[in-house]
Parts: structure tokens; sequence; C-alpha cells
């Protein structure tokens, strides 16, 4: 143990830790394979080396963050007297038993073990880019339908919207959406015109007496969550109600369903309020979160509306409007799965965008927390050593873009097989 491991005996012991996620991906290829003709487009991915090896790539990560307690070989905020700066290799000084003997892949600057932030950083990544993605979606989809099948001055004013954020630097909108003067900054709503009942059931949620002016008073991160969180509900709603509009009973349990369970979820995510605390937001990643879906959701929204634009010229819109039915059953059952294809493409593209994203602001400083795991922080604190200790940054870096890579060639091969139907 005096001495470094060679790079041999490093991947080695690297593949070894990961063993629970070689065995999940294993599972998960048998069965995709042994069932591909029955999987539909996700079955048909396996047809397109590239795409297979795309998602080879993405499943990789993903079960990594699942497993990530199980690969880490240390406390990846622990900080370890005399591992600051060691090279990838370098045996735990004062190992206890119990202790991973080796830094796999060295440390950084403040003595904490590379690769277990690394393993532990694709949890902080995929535990917000693929969600913030589909909420960007859901506000993208309710908007960008109706714009593209109605027009007229709905499509114009949304239209605009979309195109006037669009047009701000997405970095640099980004970047102020996060900074604390645009996060401490409270919005006063209704002010003193707050009824008593009101207050008395605002001032229910905390466990101190609030005046009306306090309880109303919200950040402009929560002024934006309150907007965008209501969109997954909004369409979940009409989606079902257009699809069982002939069957009330069925209409009522289901939409009824949605929004018990939706404004739950929004009462917490939204406000941290949640009366039985199950749903809840750090304010950190309330910040970037609500960040990655309103500068996601115009994109989207201009995606949406282009492919309603074209799909409602088909002969199939023209059938279901003759038949009688509703515009949000034709807008949501009959166009929306025709335009399935694209936008499965799109959103694995997004979550990689997102990823980078995410990852750029963590390197400006304004993650999710300070001594967070998450690459793009990671790569920020081994920046600093660059020159003479390269293994901090290089790693995460690294890691970063392997993703990235794998959601790019899972795109390219749906969009290969979305192309065949």
């Amino acid at each position: 143990m005096d001495d470094l491991l060679s790079w041999g005996g490093i991947f080695g012991r690297i593949a070894a830790q990961f063993l629970p996620v070689w065995a999940a991906l294993a599972v998960t290829f048998a069965l995709s394979l042994a069932f591909k003709r029955r999987l539909g487009l996700y079955g048909k991915l396996f047809d397109s080396p590239v795409g297979m090896i795309g998602f080879g790539i993405v499943i990789f990560w993903v079960f990594t963050a699942l497993f990530a307690d199980m690969v880490i070989t240390h406390d990846p905020l622990g900080q370890f007297s005399g591992m600051k700066n060691v090279p990838p290799g370098t045996p735990l000084a004062g190992a206890e038993a119990g202790d991973y003997a080796w830094f796999l892949l060295g440390g950084d600057h403040l003595a904490r073990d590379v690769f277990s932030r690394m393993v532990m950083g694709a949890r902080s990544v995929l535990s917000i880019a693929p969600a913030a993605t589909a909420f960007a979606f859901m506000v993208g989809i309710t908007l960008g339908v109706p714009a593209g099948y109605f027009g007229g001055k709905l499509d114009t004013g949304l239209s605009f919207v979309a195109n006037l954020v669009l047009a701000f630097p997405v970095i640099l909108l980004f970047y102020l959406l996060v900074t604390p003067e645009i996060v401490d900054h409270q919005i006063l709503l209704f002010g003193s015109l707050l009824s008593t009942a009101a207050e008395a059931a605002c001032t229910a949620y905390v466990s101190v007496p609030l005046t009306a002016p306090q309880c109303l008073r919200l950040s402009i991160p929560e002024m934006m969550a309150a907007t965008l969180f209501i969109f997954p509900i909004i369409f979940l709603s009409i989606l079902l109600n257009a699809r069982f509009f002939t069957d009330p009973l069925k209409r009522n349990i289901y939409v009824g369903a949605v929004l018990v369970l939706g404004l739950w979820a929004y009462s917490g995510l939204a406000f941290n309020r949640d009366p039985l605390g199950i749903w809840s937001m750090e304010p950190n990643l309330l910040n970037v979160f609500v960040s990655v879906v309103f500068v996601n959701a115009p994109t989207v929204f201009r995606i949406v509306r282009g492919i309603v634009l074209d799909l409602k010229a088909r002969d199939y819109v023209a059938a279901g409007q003759t038949r009688g039915e509703g515009p949000w059953y034709i807008m949501l059952w009959e166009i929306l799965p025709n335009a399935r294809g694209p936008l499965i493409v799109d959103f694995c593209l997004r979550i990689g965008y997102t990823t980078i994203l995410l990852g750029t602001l963590g390197f400006f400083g304004l993650g999710v927390a300070p001594d967070s795991p998450d690459w793009g922080s990671t790569i920020d604190d081994g920046r600093k050593t660059l020159s003479l200790f390269p293994h901090a940054a290089i790693v995460p870096a690294l890691a970063l873009m392997s993703l990235v890579l794998g959601l790019n060639l899972l795109a390219d091969g749906l969009r290969e097989e979305s192309l065949r139907d």
C-alpha cells in the first residue's frame, strides 16, 4: 500500500466498483433485445448501432446515479488528512478498518475523493436535467399545440413572448435568473387586500404568525415556479378530459386524481408548503430548476407550434373534424401522437443541452450548492490547480462529455428509426 496503483490496477478497481451498474446494464440489454419487437420505437432503437451505443452510455450514467451509494468509495464531501491534490491511485493516509484503501482518481485541492465526487455528481445532474426538461416540454406543448392549431391572435401573442425570451442570450439570461440579487428580491402580492380568512389559511402553513403582506411575499423564482409548475396539471387535466369526455365517470375520477395529486405536489415544489412534508425543493435547487424550465420552454413551444402547423393539414385531422371530434381531442389525441418522433429526439438532445447549462452554472459558482459534487462545480474547483494537478478537473469534464455524447448518439438513433416509420 505504499506505492501508487498502476493504471491497470486503477481501472480494474474502478470496474469492480461499478459492478452493480454492469449487472443492471446486462439485464437491461438482455431484456430489451429479447423483447425488442414488442417495445415499439424503443425496441427499434436496438436495430441502430449508433442509437444502441448512445443508449448504453446514457443508461450507464442513469444506473450510476441510482447505485451511487454502492459505487462510491468515500464520502464525496469528506476531507481526508494528507490527501490534498494526490495523484490517481494514491493509498489512503491513515486508513482504518472498513475504509476503502485508495483514492482511485486522486484527491482535489480540499483533499476530497475525486472518484466519489464524480460518481455522486451523476446523481446531481440526472436529478435535475431530465425532470426540468420534462417540465419545459409540458409548458411548450401546452402552449404550442393550441397556438399552432388555432393560429390568429393567440399564436401571435404567444410567439411574440417566446421570441422575446429567445432573443436574450441564453447563458446571460440563465446567469441573471440565479444571481443572489434576483433571487433575494421579493415581490408583494395584493398587500393588505388579503382577507382575514385567507390570511389565517396562509399562516396555517408555517409555525409562526404572519401578517397578510408577509404571507404573500414571494421571491422571483417562487413567482416563476408558481407560473411554470402549474402547466403539467393543466396539460394532464385537458388531456384526460378530452380523452374521456364522453365517459363522465372516468373523466371525473381521472381529472380529479390529477388535480388532487398535482396541486398537492404543486404546493410543496413551488412554495415548499406541503402539509405532509413529502414534496419539497431546496431554494438553490428551485432557482436552477426554474431557470432551466424558463430557458427551454420557448424553444419547445416553437418546435411544437411548427409541427402542429404542418400536421393540422393532414387528412386524418380533417377526418376527425368530420366525425365531430372536439378541437382539444384532435390536438392531443390525433396530432400530438403523430409528432412524438421529433419530440422524443428533441427531448434527448435538450437533456444534453440542459446538462451543459447545469455544468456552466456550476462552473460559474451558481449551481445547486457551493460544495455540491455536481460536475460543473467540480470542474470549477479543479480549474484552480489545473496546471499542476489536472485530474481533479479532467475527470468530471470527461464524465460530462460522455453523458452529452451519449444523449446525442441516442437522439441520432431515435431520429434514424423514427424516419423509417
